[in-house]
């Protein structure tokens, strides 16, 4: 079983580009989403800019939540993004196999959920799925089809979560690979 989702907002503007982490403990980001936005407690965060002295060693700043805890304690409480259109932050590493970062895509606004999805070259590293395409539905609606259990999603993550951490016929395959 599992914890309750945890929705981690902004509370004031969060820049682009402003890195968070190192993301603690095992990596395995995707692992229980699921189509369904599940709700579950919330959590605000604000940006404050570093004073200038401490730019140095700071690149642009720090997020900490409204207890004045550092990133490291919440990073990790950080939904996973379902598809590109809520995506937030993209989990970043300097090198092959090095700490993971999450980094602002864009501007978030104060009241918007912080979710996060891979990078492509860190979705290469952990041989996550970089792109899924859709089929349609006899309603229309845009579906995403293992290639290994047929099994459907609403979401492309959705689907390149289950190919990388719960397709038991995808052996830790890729579906890119398959000639399909």
């Amino acid at each position: 079983s599992r914890a309750p989702a945890i929705s981690v907002s902004a509370e004031s503007c969060i820049p682009a580009g402003l890195r968070l982490g190192p993301v603690p403990g095992t990596f395995k980001l995707g692992k229980y989403l699921s189509d369904r936005k599940e709700p579950g407690p919330k959590k605000k965060v604000f940006s404050y800019t570093v004073p200038p002295i401490f730019q140095v060693r700071m690149v642009r700043g720090e997020l900490v939540d409204e207890a004045g805890s550092s990133a490291l304690e919440w990073i990790g409480l950080i939904r996973a993004a379902r598809n590109s259109q809520e995506q937030t932050l993209e989990a970043v590493a300097d090198l092959p196999g090095g700490q993971i970062f999450y980094r602002a895509l864009r501007d978030v606004q104060p009241g918007e959920e912080l979710t996060v999805w891979y990078s492509n070259p860190l979705a290469q590293w952990f041989d996550i799925p970089v792109t899924a395409t859709p089929t349609h539905d006899e309603k229309g609606e845009e579906r995403y089809i293992c290639w290994y259990c047929w099994r459907t999603f609403k979401y492309p993550n959705s689907l390149k979560a289950h190919v990388h951490f719960h397709c038991a016929l995808s052996h830790g395959r890729s579906f890119l690979h398959h000639d399909h």
